[in-house]
């Protein structure tokens, strides 16, 4: 089993009664449901800040392309295409 520890948080009055009742009816603790959400909102929230801090460094190295560089790019990308198709 996982080493566990204890947190005390404040919780509106109508979220609480959220959990007593979905705890009723799925027959697990508030405990439980709450400490579950709490493990997904963190693994999503720290892929999406890791991302960013990721993007930053990539940033910061030169590893990235301007959005006029990009643009310029697809723009050709489209012309090319429509030359071919044009031709075909």
């Amino acid at each position: 089993m996982a080493e566990t520890t204890t947190m005390t948080i404040r919780v509106p009055v109508e979220l609480k009664a959220k959990l007593d009742r979905l705890a009723g009816l799925t027959r697990r603790s508030r405990s439980y449901l709450a400490a579950e959400a709490l493990e997904i909102y963190a693994r999503n929230e720290l892929e999406i800040v890791e991302g960013i801090l990721q993007g930053l460094a990539e940033d910061d190295a030169g590893l990235t392309f301007s959005h006029d560089e990009v643009m310029a790019d697809l723009d050709r990308l489209i012309a090319d295409a429509n030359k071919t198709r044009r031709s075909a």
